[in-house]
């Protein structure tokens, strides 16, 4: 397990991306280095196969580029490839130029530069020896380079040694430059995969109080049924005392109500299994969500906003988004108890491509701690808990987002964002 986090830690595509960058700054700075060399400082330089060596470059970077864009994932061989394609057109332009006399010789150390922050110790091993054997065939075999011996510039200094300070200069900058971008790109990584995993361990939780749910519900349905039958006969028997009646109503009536909730959790499990989704309008959503809060929190005072036009929108909705507001709703209603409130609102509004739902409340607000919020906790000013952790997966699996923020009164608001692409009943132009 270790070992494949640490390969989409530091794999080979980043290192693949960066070689695609840099080499598309290869290609401007040898041009301009061979015209300036031919053209400017007349030397005698073979123009034609280096501008030929700049052009396969060029083609390799087209190719390099159509490679990036495909779906499937980036090997290390492949960018074991196309490090030894660099190596081969630069080890190409330097043996008509000089060879390892030349002080852009150095370029070949680049690649292992940047191989080191991607790349295996078996792949950096290959690029390195890539790059020793590219330079050892360059002290042999080259094209010696026509400079003039003459002093360049005011200071005295040679051509070669201006040379090696734009080479200088050049490799500082691309190094600097490209070990960030490589850099940055791994810590994206590594923030992906510590997010899945943080989502991976939340769903396990949430799975596993799924499971003992799950069992309950199994386990009550006996004693309710048997609550279910001896309730009326008790009534028949103390039919002459008012007060136990409306008691033994009462019970009657919450027991029903379990029962109910029982009933709805099993058709909620088939739905889920089926991933059958329930075609209505956001109106029909809403009422058919305030009328089950109502039924469970009836002393409930709900504001509820709802606009014509979003109110005509025709969703798509599957199982779990019922109960993700409906648990928002619950936590903003005894977020407003703990200030003696029953206020509770709720907005729905469509904002471009999404579909937004706002609940409100008149509770103490977010007090934030710094802790990470953790399954099965129950602080309503801190905003965690299982509806919470719940109603965010959810929101997850929609490819939305769940946000929470206090309101200027001093509440709080949970704000639920949903891509109409994704809850719609047809997709949005």
């Amino acid at each position: 397990m270790r070992r494949s986090l640490a390969h989409q830690r530091i794999g080979p595509t980043a290192l693949t991306r960066t070689l695609a960058w840099l080499r598309i700054c290869a290609i401007a700075g040898q041009s301009v280095a061979v015209l300036v060399g031919a053209l400017w400082m007349k030397l005698d330089i073979p123009l034609l196969p280096l501008l030929v060596g700049i052009g396969t470059l060029a083609v390799f970077a087209v190719f390099a580029a159509w490679r990036l864009s495909q779906p499937w994932p980036m090997r290390e061989w492949e960018t074991i490839l196309h490090v030894a394609a660099d190596t081969l057109v630069l080890g190409y332009l330097l043996y008509f130029t000089g060879g390892a006399s030349n002080p852009f010789i150095t370029l070949l150390l680049v690649p292992i530069a940047l191989s080191a922050a991607a790349l295996s110790v078996r792949a950096i091993l290959a690029v390195a020896a890539l790059a020793c054997v590219a330079y050892v065939m360059l002290l042999i075999w080259y094209v010696p380079l026509p400079v003039p011996e003459h002093a360049f510039g005011p200071s005295g200094f040679t051509l070669h040694v201006a040379g090696m300070g734009v080479n200088f200069v050049i490799s500082a900058l691309l190094l600097g430059f490209f070990t960030n971008r490589l850099a940055r790109a791994v810590r994206l990584q590594q923030v992906e995969v510590q997010r899945v995993r943080e989502r991976a361990l939340r769903d396990e939780g949430i799975l596993a109080i799924a499971t003992q749910a799950a069992g309950a519900a199994h386990e009550l349905n006996t004693p309710l049924s048997t609550m279910r039958t001896l309730l009326p006969e008790l009534r028949r028997e103390h039919a002459g005392d008012a007060a136990l009646g409306e008691d033994l109503m009462l019970l009657e009536g919450q027991v029903e109500r379990c029962r109910t909730i029982l009933r709805e959790m099993v058709a909620f499990g088939k739905a889920q299994l089926s991933q059958v989704h329930e075609c209505t309008t956001l109106d029909g959503f809403i009422h058919g969500c305030l009328e089950r809060f109502q039924l469970l929190r009836p002393e409930a005072d709900l504001d509820v906003q709802l606009d014509e036009e979003a109110g005509a929108i025709v969703l798509r909705t599957p199982p779990g988004l019922r109960h993700a507001l409906l648990n928002l709703l619950n936590n903003a209603f005894e977020a407003s108890s703990l200030n003696q409130s029953q206020a509770v609102g709720l907005s729905a509004r469509r904002e471009g491509g999404w579909l937004e739902f706002a609940v409100t409340d008149h509770g103490p607000g977010f007090v934030p701690t710094g802790a990470p919020a953790s399954l099965g906790q129950s602080h309503k000013q801190t905003g965690l808990g299982i509806g919470l952790a719940l109603a965010e997966a959810t929101a997850e699996r929609l490819q939305g987002e769940l946000t929470a923020t206090n309101t200027a009164d001093g509440g709080a608001e949970m704000r639920l964002r949903l891509p109409l692409a994704v809850v719609g009943a047809q997709p949005e132009g």
